[in-house]
């Protein structure tokens, strides 16, 4: 029973009312792939904000990652590290939207968010709120639900290792983001976890205890609203260790996948000069040659924005 009610609660949440330029971005995403895109997923600042300006960020779960148009060797990377990301402009309804979206198989997507997981990013990611704004079928949508739920699991299962011996639901939520933060290359700054508790407060709090029932994980409620998980001192020890390996590893995966965007981030030549565009007021022009080969284009693109006093 308290599965279903964690999967309510979340079936209910991905499947909220979006702005219909959103859902037409995401079936533009979904037809890339000739029939093999399962489900793509809004996330981020803009669903959490209602917002269609700056840059929106998807998810495209594939049957197959080389479903994808593009070279081999993106492929054979995005099998070995994913996900891959790209960067798409659009004009939907006269509107132009400019996303970002990452690219992962279905299979690749559950095992990302199961407690094993060694890379924390996907359960970390998809415990905050999303949208499932495009599936292929009923059945492609309950297994992206499904994949949600476990995320908010794995993720509840370490808030309760990380987290102080008692406290209120948010204690747990704001510890596990201050961990996952930290063990992640990040810009933000690191009170950014805080802020994504406190926007969602009521979320979170309903979230903890349903999630905690489903991992079974014995709590206690005390009067003072606190949860108390029945955890044994030897039981977090060991979740630290396992932590440990986890912070050890993060930050080296996230450079792994900076590195591997160098040359495979599908768009990359647009989204550099989208964002010029946005800092300076003017927009650069870029040939085929350019944007077919962003790394080799990057130093003569550096000079010419510097001649153009538009980098300092």
């Amino acid at each position: 029973m308290s599965e279903e009610l964690l999967r309510d609660l979340l079936a209910e949440e991905l499947q909220r009312e979006l702005p219909p330029a959103v859902t037409a971005l995401a079936v533009q995403l979904a037809q890339r792939a000739n029939g093999e895109a399962a489900a793509v997923l809004f996330y981020g600042s803009n669903l959490r904000d209602a917002r269609l300006d700056g840059v929106l960020d998807f998810y495209v779960l594939l049957d197959r990652v080389s479903a994808w148009p593009g070279p081999r060797l993106a492929a054979l990377a995005n099998w070995l590290l994913p996900p891959n990301v790209g960067y798409i402009e659009a004009t939907v309804d006269g509107q132009a939207l400019r996303a970002k979206y990452a690219l992962i198989s279905v299979a690749q997507f559950h095992r990302g968010v199961l407690p094993a997981a060694i890379d924390t990013t996907l359960w970390a990611r998809f415990s905050q709120p999303s949208c499932c704004v495009w599936a292929r079928s009923d059945a492609d949508r309950e297994a992206t639900t499904d994949a949600v739920r476990q995320a908010v699991i794995t993720a509840s299962g370490w808030a309760a290792d990380l987290g102080p011996a008692r406290g209120d639901a948010l204690a747990y939520w704001r510890a596990l983001f201050a961990n996952t933060y930290a063990a992640e290359l990040r810009v933000e700054r690191s009170a950014r976890g805080d802020d994504l508790v406190a926007r969602d407060a009521e979320r979170y709090a309903t979230l903890l205890p349903k999630a905690w029932r489903s991992a079974g994980i014995a709590f206690e409620s005390t009067v003072e609203g606190q949860l108390v998980p029945q955890l044994s001192a030897s039981s977090r020890a060991a979740a630290e260790r396992r932590w440990a390996v986890r912070r050890r590893l993060g930050k080296p995966l996230n450079m792994l996948r900076l590195l591997k965007a160098a040359f495979t981030f599908d768009g990359a030549m647009d989204y550099a000069l989208w964002k010029v565009e946005r800092h300076s007021g003017v927009r650069p022009e870029a040939t085929a040659w350019q944007r077919r080969h962003p790394l080799l284009a990057a130093p003569g693109l550096y000079r010419r924005l510097r001649k153009l006093n538009l980098l300092r």
